[in-house]
C-alpha cells in the first residue's frame, strides 16, 4: 500500500495504522500536512505527495466523544488519482475500512 494512515479508535489515541514503508512515518506525515492546520476535511498536493484528511465515513466517536479523524499521506499511483477528499473517500478509504472496522474497538 502506498500510505502513511494516522487515526485513532474508540479507547486507543492517535496512532499509525499504515506506514507506507518508513520506519519512522511521522517525518513524512508532517511534511505532508504542514500546510493542512487543522482542517477537519483537507486535500492538499505538494508534488507527487498528497495530504488527506476526513472524519470517519461512518460517523464514530472515540469514548471521549471525538470526531475519528483519518489523516492519510498518499503516494505514488494512487496519489495521482486523488485530488478532492471525494476522491479519497472513494479510492483510499476502501483500501483501510475493513481494517480499520476490526481496529475501532480493539485494544492496540
Amino acid at each position: 500500500m502506498t500510505i502513511i494512515w494516522a487515526t485513532r479508535g474508540r479507547r486507543w489515541g492517535f496512532r499509525f495504522l499504515e506506514t507506507g514503508g518508513h520506519t519512522d512515518p511521522l517525518p513524512a506525515y508532517d511534511a505532508a500536512f504542514a500546510a493542512v492546520g487543522d482542517e477537519r476535511r483537507a486535500c492538499r498536493r505538494t508534488g507527487d505527495v498528497v495530504a488527506l484528511r476526513f472524519p470517519d465515513p461512518l460517523g464514530r466517536r472515540d469514548a471521549a466523544g471525538r470526531v475519528i479523524p483519518h489523516d492519510f499521506v498518499v503516494t505514488g499511483d494512487l496519489a495521482a488519482r486523488v485530488h478532492t477528499v471525494d476522491d479519497g473517500l472513494a479510492l483510499v478509504w476502501p483500501q483501510v475500512e475493513a481494517r480499520y472496522a476490526e481496529a475501532w474497538d480493539a485494544e492496540l
